[in-house]
């Protein structure tokens, strides 16, 4: 595998944020397509850097994906406890997937959290129908913690997330 992971140069804030906005939006995931208010949100890359680390798929000098990965808690954590870590926005370009660009991500993830003292497991939010990323989750061992699913915007949407968590 030619896929290299390492954090995100301030360079590629902006094509990484695209890539995270068009998958959303070309898979179906934001309620109200261009209008969807976290559209701003998954491509303010720069804004998840300050707050979280940004890591990136990268082969052969082309930039495939992306994710932010929280290591305890702060602004960026939406589901995080103490001793948790979170994965957010994990965001694959069409044209580069099936190529393992998503697992290789999602494995830095779970790399960087054994290596966080006090670390003692991974948790993440995920659309219902993200089904292509939940089979990604279970065959890394993530398991589904239904007791934790939640709806972040209760007064606008009908959108319960799914949750799942790797004890590491």
């Amino acid at each position: 595998m030619d896929i290299v992971i390492r954090p995100a140069d301030p360079g590629e804030y902006g094509p990484l944020g695209e890539i995270t906005a068009q998958a959303y939006l070309q898979d179906g995931f934001l309620d109200f397509g261009e209008d969807d208010a976290y559209l701003g949100e998954l491509k303010d890359v720069a804004k998840r850097a300050a707050a979280a680390q940004v890591l990136v798929a990268v082969e052969h000098g082309r930039l495939l994906g992306g994710v932010t990965f929280v290591p305890e808690g702060g602004p960026m954590a939406d589901l995080a406890g103490p001793g948790e870590a979170e994965i957010r926005m994990l965001a694959v370009d069409r044209a580069a997937r099936g190529r393992g660009a998503g697992e290789a991500l999602v494995r830095a993830c779970v790399d960087r959290a054994r290596a966080t003292a006090g670390c003692v497991r991974v948790v993440l939010s995920s659309q219902p129908t993200m089904h292509s990323a939940h089979r990604l989750y279970e065959r890394l061992g993530f398991v589904r913690t239904r007791e934790r699913d939640w709806n972040p915007l209760p007064e606008l949407l009908d959108l319960t997330l799914v949750t799942y968590e790797l004890t590491l």
